[in-house]
């Protein structure tokens, strides 16, 4: 099968399109034919090395397809499910040889593959941040930086199914389009306007509860100045960059700040976690109750032209690799 690797750290131009050798399901885990594998930042940040790991390896954490074959001791899935994953290394090749318990089957009916492989890493993500990490509730105010990115457009959505007030952020007046069509009820052009002043002059000087900050170095300081007292910085990504180190003082001082770096795996720690995250979601697809918003799709092989537009920012929903 061809898969795509990376031998050492570095750029775009590290990912090589490979054959290796399609292997069979051991005890507890099944092989999936993908139909679709999801492209994230955290493909990046492996792929150049801010997250260190071992090379070669294969990259890709999501996707969705058939199930082909399963070993000894499964009974989650069966061949012929279809199902999606997310944080199950390999899945930038044709198939994936995957831990069983991590498979979410869904109906295909009513959730094309490529919206699965969509919606889980971004999709669930989006639900721990809004219904977990900072359970929105009726009347709050929300600042969601990038909202007409992959993870952003789902967060807005969810946020407006909690009952928040929703302000995002974005680069262009595309983007910004986007996210209002999503259900924003204000969005900041960055590039023209200081978000600062403008949360700041939306909120009449009353700040918001939550800041979810995908963005890191460019948008941390500043979302700490438009946090209300006791308010939530979540911080779950870093695109341009990570955050220098904080003294925690500086929390006390903005008024007694709570300050967070969550990720996906710590919020789908069992079976049952992560089965009540992907099923609300794709029920929610199911019944046009949310809309993933594919932004584009690529050949397994053009994976570097997907990260050169993923890092450029020149995307907006969720990009695919197709095998």
């Amino acid at each position: 099968m061809k898969a795509i690797k990376i031998h050492e750290f570095g750029g775009p131009e590290v990912l090589g399109y490979e054959d290796v050798e399609v292997t069979e399901p051991g005890p507890g885990q099944a092989r999936v034919k993908l139909a679709a594998s999801g492209v994230n930042f955290i493909d990046v940040y492996q792929r150049t090395g801010l997250y260190p790991g071992d090379v070669p390896r294969t990259l890709g954490l999501e996707g969705a397809g058939e199930v082909d074959a399963v070993g000894e001791g499964v009974e989650d899935v069966s061949p012929g499910d279809h199902v999606a994953f997310a944080s199950t290394p390999g899945s930038y090749a044709e198939y994936v040889v995957a831990p069983a318990e991590n498979l979410v089957p869904f109906n295909a009916t009513l959730v094309e593959a490529r919206v699965a492989a969509a919606t889980m890493l971004q999709g669930m993500t989006a639900h721990y941040l809004t219904h977990s990490t900072f359970p929105l509730q009726e009347g709050q105010t929300a600042l969601v930086h990038a909202a007409a990115g992959g993870v952003g457009l789902l967060l807005v959505q969810l946020a407006k199914m909690r009952g928040a007030t929703v302000i995002g952020t974005a680069g262009t007046e595309e983007k910004a389009k986007l996210a209002t069509e999503a259900g924003a009820d204000d969005v900041i052009l960055y590039t023209e306007q200081d978000f600062v002043e403008e949360t700041n002059r939306i909120t009449g000087g009353e700040g918001v509860h939550v800041v979810y900050d995908s963005v890191g170095k460019d948008t941390f300081d500043g979302g700490l100045d438009v946090l209300r007292p006791r308010g939530y910085m979540v911080l779950y990504g870093a695109s341009s960059g990570p955050v220098p180190p904080l003294d925690p003082q500086v929390l006390n001082q903005k008024g007694g700040l709570f300050l967070t770096r969550p990720a996906l795996a710590q919020y789908t720690a069992n079976r049952e976690e992560l089965l009540w995250r992907a099923e609300s979601l794709f029920s929610w697809i199911g019944q046009n109750n949310l809309n993933v918003r594919i932004g584009g799709t690529y050949s397994l092989e053009d994976a570097g032209q997907a990260h050169r537009d993923l890092e450029g920012r020149k995307t907006t929903g969720k990009l695919l690799l197709i095998p």
